[in-house]
């Protein structure tokens, strides 16, 4: 079971129950979401442990939650995470309480992402949703400066080196 921090942006197309924030089960840890209100709409997550951002498409809205560990596999994967770790943090992932944004942080960086990731709007890599994920995970993060400094390195160093190609 995760939590989803989600913007008030989102919970308003969710249509979801709010419950009060805890402690998800996942190794990965609890996520935040906000939706772009492009031309397609998207929502943008964001991991709280290693800010590692997933884009995806936010229709239709009342399955977003639910439809969200799948595309999240298909960036693990291309982040070279193993099978074996992502086998492992799918069945976790089944059950979602969705809850409102806590970390200030956290929400700070979604909005950046959503402002560079706006800036690859109409080039090709727009149609190609894991691809700009991953060119977002090689930005710096000031929350990371203490460490990794970028969210993929940060993703390499909870996954271990081991899990990784």
């Amino acid at each position: 079971m995760f939590y989803l921090h989600c913007t008030t942006k989102l919970l308003d197309r969710l249509k979801s129950e709010v419950v009060t924030s805890g402690t998800s089960t996942t190794c990965l840890g609890s996520w935040y979401a906000t939706a772009l209100l492009w031309k397609p709409q998207l929502a943008l997550f964001v991991n709280e442990r290693t800010l590692l951002p997933v884009l995806m498409p936010l229709a239709p809205a009342s399955s977003t939650a639910a439809r969200f560990p799948r595309f999240l596999a298909h960036v693990l994967a291309a982040h070279g995470v193993q099978p074996p770790f992502i086998e492992r943090e799918l069945p976790e992932m089944q059950e979602v309480r969705c809850a409102k944004t806590t970390n200030r942080s956290v929400v700070g960086i979604m909005t950046q992402f959503s402002h560079f990731a706006e800036g690859y709007r109409g080039s090709d890599e727009m149609n190609d949703l894991v691809a700009l994920s991953i060119r977002l995970a090689r930005m710096p993060c000031s929350p990371l400066y203490k460490g990794a400094v970028f969210p993929d390195k940060a993703l390499r160093e909870l996954v271990g080196a081991g899990s990784l190609q």
